[in-house]
Parts: structure tokens; C-alpha cells; sequence
């Protein structure tokens, strides 16, 4: 098993005067850091009587900021190896830090494909060199690979990750007795990206069939349908049910589905879960019009209907993951017909404060977001002592100016490609400061072309209660 500490050298911190926001509360008060961990919480009202630990403590004052756990994002693509004209690990944990994420779960779809442990293996250490949050990776599931799959160590992996609908090269995992051996005998939990290849190929050819190679954007909902969605879905959860599966269903996208999960049953007694990415509950099929192909994503957003039954599910905790899907591709690669351009957008720098425009909209509150995006990820996953606010647990925070506007533009867009679906946009909150591991990897100025990193200080691998 890896360490479980890393050699950096962490600062002792004080944060005072914070809006904490943790475990469906808000309260005000101060936060010592120490040796990377959560030292003590203090309220406002419980100061009388505390005596400062010894040793030096940089103050930080928070005043008027909201302080949030580090947002856990159970699914990016940094792009490492293989594509990183791109994005690469140090690129998009950069972007990632500036938007509050601190830690990351990356997916297998890389050049190579992560289908082998020694694969595996040397993306961890990649990340050990170049990430500024901390870190996991997905081992990649093909029909031919269960064998390799099944070795993987459930303490020190997120996940196995099912392509259950098109993807690259070898990835589509589309044979039943492949589907039946890693739901009966996996180990780890099992996340899966539904979409029923069949009914997609179907659809297809008759788009083609009405427009040659010039199909418009706007089939693209049309073509990954909500019957190509719900039928995979479907499949996955009756699998899951049938092995007593540990599943993770990933970037729900329609109203059809949210039948198939359990509004009633407590997180972390589920065995079945499932996530919902920001582009879904921000944009609709009326924002192709406008955007084009950069907001083409698989699964597709889809319908004005859709994106308000996924806020209901998100808000019945039928849906339980708030996560991003972070896929960059260049804009020559975006800007080609649409069989040619790639499905995929960048979202991890602005993916918090994109939620907190909706705090500012009232469609959400604050603990809903904290709960969705922070608590969760780290309760679906079993992550060690991350997602909350608490004493002992690493120092995973983010400090938040909600009533700081901003308006995205070319020269603040920190993602490798140089581009965002949300440029030209003003958020209303701004991230001020990201610790990692007890360490300030990013504080943020008043002008955003301004803003500090520490890159000495690198992320630590995720470990997970098996």
C-alpha cells in the first residue's frame, strides 16, 4: 500500500472570522491548521477560555467569506498521457485549485487506455510529480481486460470505470458475460457511463440518412436519446441490483432516468448511486442555437424539461454527486461539423462558483451545494478523512467572496485549451484561497490575472475505506 503522507511542508494556518459552511450548517468562527490536518474549530461564541496551540499560525482573515470543504470531483479527463495538446495534469489541477476543487478521481480514456495495473500504476505516479490537488484514478474496464480488472486494490483506487455506450477504441464494454463478470465479482465500486450503442447507431443513420454529413447540433439530443440513456441505465441499475453491486451511475442527463433511483435511503447505506455534471443543470438544448459544438457533451444536454426534473431529483436526493465531466479539446477540434468535433467541454475552474450563481437565483442553498459537491463524492466513494469540515480530517478547504462579480475572459481562463462555454459570463462569487492538504496552493487577488500558486506543494493520492 502508498504512503499516506507526502513530504511536503505544510504552513500552520489560522482562519478567522470564517462562515463555515459544513453538515447542512452555517456558523461563524476560526480554524487551525496544522501539519497539513484540521486542528481545531472554534465557533464565534465558544472563544472565551481557548488557548492558542503552540507554534507559529499564519492568520488569515476571513471575514465575510464563506469557508467550504475542497470540492471532490469524481470525474475528469486531465488528458495524461497521450493527449495533452489538450490538457495535462498540471494544467487542469491548476485550473482545478483556482476553482475549489482540491481533490480529483481521472478517467482511463487516455493514450494508452488505463486497462493494465502497470498503466495504472504510472498515471499515480505522474500525478505524485505534477498535481496541485490531491488525487485518483479510475481503472478502465474493456471486454477482454476483466482478469486485469479484478486486481485492482479497492484501499487505493476509486473505482472500475464501464463504458456502457460508445466510447474510444477498445473502451465499450458491450459483452453480457464481460457486463456479468465485473458486476458479480468487482470489488470496488463500479462507475458507469450509459448510453445504449445500438439505439445511438440507429439514430444515426437516419440523421444521415435526412442530412448527409451536415447534421445540425441540435440533433445531437436527438440522436443520444433518452431512450438510448434509460436502456443502458436501466441495464446497469438491473445488473447492480441482481450482484448486489457497489454502482456509481455517472452524468445523469434525463427526466426518464431519475425513475430508476432511491430518493428514500440514506447515502451511505445506498449500493446503487448516482451523479449529475453542472453542464446539465445549466445549459438546454435551446443553448445550441448559441453555443454549438462546444457544449456537445455525451451524454447530450437535452431538453428545458429534463434539466428541471434533474433539479428536483438533485433536490429529492434521488441524485446524489454534483461532478463536472471536465473534457477539454482544442477549438480547431470544436469547431468542425458535427460528426467531426468531439464531445467534451472544460469546467473544473468554474464549476463551484457556476453553482453558487444558482444560490444567488434561490434554486439552491449553500449546505445543498456543500452537501452535493464536497460531502457526498467523499461518502459515495469512502474517501479517507476529505469532504468535511472536521478535526483530524486534512485541511481540504475553500474560501469563497460570494458577492465578488467576475466576468470570464480569454486572459483569466486557466485550462490548457484557453477556452470556456461560460466566456463572456459574469459569476457572482469568487474563489479567494484553495488549501490543500493544509497548504495555500491558491489565493486569488483582486485582479484575477494576479492570482498566486504555490506549485511547490503537490496533491496526495485518495485512499478509500475497502
Amino acid at each position: 500500500m502508498p504512503e499516506r503522507s507526502s513530504g511536503n511542508m505544510s504552513a500552520n494556518y489560522h482562519i478567522i472570522n470564517a462562515l463555515m459552511v459544513n453538515e447542512g450548517a452555517i456558523f461563524e468562527g476560526s480554524v487551525f491548521i496544522s501539519g497539513g490536518i484540521i486542528k481545531k474549530i472554534i465557533p464565534k461564541n465558544s472563544y472565551s477560555g481557548f488557548e492558542d496551540p503552540e507554534g507559529d499560525y499564519i492568520t488569515v482573515d476571513a471575514a465575510g467569506k464563506y469557508l467550504l470543504p475542497g470540492v471532490i470531483d469524481d470525474q475528469v479527463h486531465f488528458r495524461e498521457p497521450g493527449l495533452t495538446w489538450k490538457g495535462d495534469i498540471y494544467t487542469e489541477s491548476k485550473a482545478a485549485v483556482a476553482g475549489g476543487i482540491t481533490s480529483f478521481m481521472d478517467m482511463p480514456n487516455t493514450k494508452p487506455q488505463t486497462l493494465t495495473q502497470e498503466l495504472l500504476s504510472a498515471r499515480y505516479d505522474l500525478a505524485a510529480e505534477k498535481s496541485l490537488a490531491n488525487f485518483s484514478f479510475y481503472m478502465g474496464a474493456s471486454n477482454d481486460n476483466i482478469e486485469e480488472v479484478l486486481k485492482t486494490d479497492p484501499a487505493c483506487v476509486c473505482g472500475i470505470k464501464v463504458f456502457m455506450g460508445a466510447s474510444t477504441g477498445n473502451m465499450l464494454v458491450d459483452d453480457p458475460l464481460a457486463l456479468e463478470k465485473i458486476f458479480g465479482d468487482s470489488k470496488l465500486l463500479v462507475a458507469v457511463h450509459c448510453e445504449d450503442e445500438q439505439i445511438i447507431r440507429s439514430n444515426i443513420k437516419a440523421f444521415r440518412e435526412k442530412y448527409g454529413e451536415d447534421v445540425p447540433i441540435t440533433a445531437h439530443p436527438l440522436i443520444r436519446s433518452d431512450a438510448a440513456c434509460y436502456s443502458s441505465t436501466s441495464l446497469a441499475v438491473n445488473l447492480a441490483r441482481k450482484h448486489n453491486t457497489r454502482l456509481h451511475v455517472l452524468h445523469l442527463s434525463t427526466a426518464h432516468e431519475m425513475l430508476l433511483f432511491d430518493p428514500e435511503t440514506p447515502l451511505e447505506d445506498k449500493r446503487i448511486t448516482s451523479e449529475v455534471c453542472v453542464h446539465h443543470l445549466w445549459f438546454s438544448d435551446k443553448d445550441y442555437e448559441k453555443l454549438g459544438t462546444k457544449i456537445k457533451w455525451n451524454p447530450a444536454i437535452k431538453s428545458e424539461a429534463d434539466r428541471e426534473a434533474l433539479w428536483m431529483a438533485l433536490m429529492e436526493n434521488r441524485l446524489d454527486v454534483i461532478a463536472t465531466d471536465h473534457a477539454p479539446h482544442t477549438l480547431e477540434e470544436k469547431d468542425q461539423k458535427y460528426f467531426k468535433a468531439p464531445s467534451g467541454g472544460p469546467l473544473v475552474q468554474h464549476s463551484l462558483i457556476a453553482m453558487l450563481d444558482f444560490y444567488h437565483e434561490d434554486k439552491v442553498s449553500i449546505e445543498k451545494i456543500v452537501e452535493k459537491m464536497c460531502h457526498a463524492p467523499a461518502v459515495c466513494f469512502g474517501i479517507e478523512k476529505r469532504g468535511f469540515i472536521r478535526e483530524g480530517y486534512y485541511a481540504d478547504l475553500a474560501l469563497v467572496d460570494i458577492n465578488d462579480p467576475w466576468k470570464v475572459e480569454p486572459g483569466n481562463i486557466l485550462y490548457k485549451c484557453g477556452w470556456s462555454p461560460f466566456e463572456g459570463h459574469t459569476f457572482k462569487s469568487k474563489i479567494t484561497h484553495t488549501f490543500v492538504n493544509g497548504n495555500l496552493v491558491y489565493e486569488a487577488y483582486p485582479a484575477l490575472l494576479e492570482n498566486q500558486f504555490d506549485e511547490t506543494n503537490k496533491g496526495l493520492r485518495l485512499m478509500f475505506n475497502s
